[in-house]
């Protein structure tokens, strides 16, 4: 596994001599940019906003949904590039945050983590994020925000394992181990409002990485190899690459998805040539799409994308970042797109209304937190995982 330690870009400047000059500047820009979020919110815990939002009449329900929306894999994120940039004391405000949020949840206390929760300090008991429903005329949540996934648990144990905080994240591991292991690996999470929420069924290479390298980083060594054991039988041999997942009936879930692709590289759980076939298979341009049902620059993916081809030495790590450089709000956060709008491929989750259809999960050209991040990490050249 990768410990978070700082790689300089010297080392790889005869290589790299472009990305070597330039890449510093823009990963401190955007760590100044994080920064200038959180000193707005005043101090003590907090949780940034995930995405920075159009208001008045140019907004539409994204913005609307995500106003208020702090996301804990976002945020653990941004506490792990703070951490590696030299801002530990911001990124303690995060780990902080997030501690709080699962001490005092308004219904659950099983040391779970929602998916989000409302952006800015945290309250006790921590509020969940929501918005005014025109249509029905009442105060409405969102069933993905208020459930929890595996991998978003995993991310804020990676950054509380980060930040010596052992106590919330066994806590959290000890809730997936209750409520989503499975036979082989874990499940995706639990979807829905506080009355009735739904174990989801599928499983996620991505998520199953997150928790093998968490749980190493706790010391849970036969916790970590149960999720370990799910990525490496995600492997297939023939094509050379991870696969997404398993589908809720258990079936191979074939579907190239840029972090499943991508991230057992960075964790050393995959070799390079299978990182490198991943990014090929994806790329539009000089970036790729979430996954293969992507018909656009995804800039998260881009950046992780751009972190792996530098760690491989690849010249065309410093294109993907001048993609990224390109594509920077007023704000000084990356757009999570280049396009308007972007397909992954998936659902948001299952409806909860008959006859509804499921919602499509897209990402949409807003001001991007994870982007911000991992475009961060690329150009400082900080392995997260």
């Amino acid at each position: 596994m990768n410990k978070l330690t700082r790689r300089g870009l010297c080392a790889g400047a005869a290589a790299l001599p472009a990305l070597a000059r330039a890449a510093p500047k823009l990963g401190s820009a955007l760590v100044a940019a994080i920064l200038r979020q959180m000193a707005a919110l005043g101090d003590g815990p907090v949780l940034l906003n995930s995405y920075l939002v159009r208001t008045g009449p140019r907004a539409d329900d994204f913005d609307l949904t995500q106003a208020n929306a702090a996301y804990v894999y976002d945020n653990a994120l941004a506490g792990l590039l703070l951490l590696a940039a030299g801002q530990e004391a911001q990124a303690r405000r995060i780990g902080a945050a997030l501690a709080l949020a699962q001490a005092h949840d308004r219904k659950f206390h099983d040391g779970r983590l929602r998916n989000a929760y409302a952006a800015g300090p945290v309250a006790t008991p921590a509020k969940l994020p929501g918005f005014w429903n025109v249509q029905a005329r009442q105060w409405d949540e969102d069933p993905y925000q208020t459930g929890t996934a595996t991998g978003p648990v995993a991310w804020a144990m990676l950054l509380w394992a980060a930040l010596g905080m052992t106590g919330p994240a066994n806590a959290a591991g000890n809730f997936l181990n209750a409520a989503l292991r499975a036979p082989l690996g874990y499940y995706g999470g639990l979807y829905g409002f506080d009355t009735a929420q739904l174990r989801l069924g599928w499983r996620s290479t991505e998520q199953n990485l997150d928790l093998a390298v968490a749980f190493a980083r706790l010391g849970r060594a036969g916790d970590a190899a149960h999720a370990r054991a799910f990525v490496a039988a995600a492997y297939d041999k023939k094509r050379g690459i991870f696969m997404a997942g398993l589908t809720p009936e258990g079936a191979p879930n074939a579907m190239l998805a840029a972090d499943a692709g991508i991230w057992p590289y960075l964790a050393g759980l995959g070799d390079a040539a299978s990182a490198s076939r991943a990014i090929a298979h994806l790329r539009h341009g000089f970036g790729i799409g979430f996954s293969t049902a992507s018909d656009g620059i995804w800039l998260e993916g881009t950046a992780f994308a751009a972190l792996a081809l530098a760690r491989m030495r690849d010249p065309m790590a410093k294109d993907f970042l001048r993609t990224i450089a390109a594509n920077l709000s007023p704000q000084g956060y990356v757009y999570a797109t280049v396009a308007p709008e972007l397909s992954t491929g998936l659902t948001v989750g299952p409806s909860l209304r008959p006859g509804l259809p499921e919602r499509p999960f897209n990402y949409y050209r807003r001001p991007s937190l994870s982007a911000t991040g991992w475009a961060a990490l690329a150009a400082l050249e900080h392995d997260p995982i």
